[in-house]
């Protein structure tokens, strides 16, 4: 009886992730079948799903419109150096949180927290005048900047939760070998705590790719990724559907191959330390 009611359970809980799984991904795959289908098409009523001619034309167009190489090689630049910045100031500092806390620890963790919640558009004033005093309008390096600030309180609180799962002990014996700080935490507490930056790396990379406010404020064609080459599709014409869901299926498929690739190590980051 015990065995049957588990069995039951196992197949809801299959079925209900499943369901959800599907329906998050539907908007995704909407994006990908439209962009295969005519102007027309796109904005017929009822919805073509399948019951539509396929054709590249929306592609071939993007392509000629717009330097696609470009703008991916400015997201991979900027969603890469502002993860990597940010790795390497949030490893000392939540090493220091979870190993040396203060009093005030848990205080400086929930603002830096806190500031996520921030609306971006009440710091855009000030930050416009800084990259225009300092020459950081429409550069990569401006916005590699200003990823990694607005995402470093989430790879601080990663990277601390994860680091608070280590034995303090394997620490303390690097210190009695005679390990200095550095070599503890690049040939101790890294190589431990390597799914757990794996994860966090992968997710700050996604977030920094993903964000438009910022690039589309702060860049005009040089630095400009692909939030912005997607945006172009905008105009006062009106929305081109077809061609907008070519160049939202050309700015997502790269991360979606990545993060296809990456699953189990990300699975593996997010689960770190649950299992004891």
């Amino acid at each position: 009886m015990a065995k049957s009611f588990t069995n039951q359970r196992m197949i809801i809980n299959t079925v209900v992730a499943w369901g959800i799984g599907l329906l998050i991904f539907f908007p995704i795959l909407w994006t990908i079948l439209t962009s295969f289908k005519t102007e027309a098409q796109a904005i017929n009523d009822p919805p073509l799903f399948l019951g539509f001619d396929w054709t590249l034309e929306n592609y071939s167009i993007v392509q000629e419109r717009s330097d696609y190489m470009r703008f991916l090689m400015n997201s991979v630049i900027i969603a890469g150096g502002s993860t990597l910045l940010g790795i390497v100031i949030a490893i000392p500092a939540a090493w220091s949180m979870a190993f040396v806390p203060s009093r005030r620890t848990k205080d400086i963790l929930l603002w830096m927290l806190s500031t996520k919640m921030l609306p971006a558009v009440g710091v855009l004033y000030p930050i416009y005048l800084l990259f225009i005093k300092f020459g950081l309008l429409d550069t990569r390096l401006g916005l590699v900047i200003v990823m990694m600030l607005i995402n470093l309180p989430i790879i601080v609180w990663m990277l601390y939760t994860y680091f608070r799962e280590i034995p303090v002990e394997i620490l303390e014996a690097a210190r009695m070998d005679g390990a200095s700080l550095r070599e503890e935490l690049i040939y101790v507490l890294t190589p431990m705590a390597i799914p757990g930056i794996a994860s966090t790396v992968l997710l700050n990379f996604i977030l920094a790719w993903n964000e438009a406010f910022w690039t589309l404020n702060l860049t005009a064609a040089k630095a400009a990724p692909l939030t912005a080459f997607i945006a172009s599709y905008s105009s006062p014409e009106g929305l081109f559907y077809a061609k907008l869901s070519a160049a939202s299926t050309m700015a997502i498929a790269p991360i979606l191959i990545l993060g296809w690739f990456s699953q189990k190590q990300l699975v593996r980051g997010l689960t770190f330390g649950a299992v004891k």
